[in-house]
């Protein structure tokens, strides 16, 4: 019953932003957390960062360098990716992600693709 739309994927130029929103439809957990992912051509795929329905605590992978920026809206069941400063590697789908056990991510969205041209 749980699924994940993403949405605001697009293509842009080196040093450009772009906005990524995650919508969440049927039933959620109080304590789950949020993720997003993302894989390139031929790449596994990666995590980029996290964060919880409740308090909106964030964590982030060390590549992100401060570019991207995690942010939810309850009210909305929105979850939002904020790139900045974007570069050719950062080209990728991405997906957003709910791991309602803490332990395993068991939902994924379908994935928004993302273009950096240089």
């Amino acid at each position: 019953q749980v699924q994940l739309v993403e949405s605001g994927g697009g293509l842009v130029q080196a040093g450009g932003s772009l906005r990524l929103s995650c919508t969440v439809s049927g039933r959620t957990l109080r304590n789950n957390v949020m993720g997003w992912f993302r894989q390139a051509p031929g790449k596994e795929r990666e995590f980029v960062g996290s964060i919880t329905w409740s308090g909106g605590s964030t964590s982030y992978v060390r590549f992100v360098k401060g570019r991207f920026t995690i942010s939810r809206d309850n009210a909305k069941n929105t979850v939002t990716l904020q790139l900045n400063s974007l570069a050719p590697e950062d080209t990728a789908v991405y997906y957003c992600a709910g791991n309602p056990t803490g332990s395993r991510w068991s939902f994924w969205g379908q994935g928004t693709q993302v273009t950096v041209s240089s």
